[in-house]
């Protein structure tokens, strides 16, 4: 009995510990932004790519990751070689390529991530309030490494930075607090 109850405060433990980002569509993150103003964090994707599976398992299940993201941003993912079409500032972005038998591997590029000058995976598009493009983060980050982004831009401290070592000052200064 002692087993199954140690079992069962694991398991629950475990459940309640586990956040989850909400993700939502572009479209959704639009409509959001006009009621309540917040920063869209777009993670742009393919089914094939090893470095987005590790983003999704090690940083996007990271629970300080997943409640700054949930708090401060509208979180949108997006498969870059999808079929799922897309309007964003009244165009309506296709994948007329898109090959259904090829789901699961490399695929045609969708337009919306053409659109976005996507070229690697998994790039995250940082979009400001009015979705505008702040920057693309490109390839794979640990929590820490995101936070450093999510936290700058959260804060509008990148309007400062103009060169490459105002960066690197705010990055040696950066105090990080995610764990994992």
């Amino acid at each position: 009995m002692k087993k199954i109850i140690t079992l069962l405060v694991i398991v629950f433990t475990t459940v309640v510990s586990a956040q989850e980002i909400n993700w939502v569509t572009l479209e959704e993150a639009v409509e959001l932004q006009k009621k309540n103003p917040k920063k869209i964090m777009m993670d742009v994707y393919t089914s094939w790519c090893g470095p987005c599976k590790m983003l999704d398992r090690n940083t996007f299940k990271n629970k300080d990751v997943a409640a700054y993201v949930n708090k401060n941003y509208y979180a949108v993912k997006f498969n870059a070689e999808g079929e799922k079409e897309v309007t964003f500032k009244g165009k309506t972005y296709k994948n007329p390529k898109y090959n259904p038998a090829k789901a699961k591997r490399r695929n045609s590029q969708h337009q919306l991530a053409g659109a976005f000058s996507v070229r690697s995976y998994p790039t995250m598009l940082f979009l400001d309030e009015k979705g505008e493009l702040i920057t693309p983060v490109v390839g794979y980050k640990t929590p820490q490494q995101l936070e450093l982004y999510l936290k700058m831009f959260k804060k509008d401290e990148h309007k400062g930075m103009e060169t490459q070592e105002a960066f690197n000052e705010y990055y040696k200064a950066f105090k990080y607090e995610f764990k994992g």
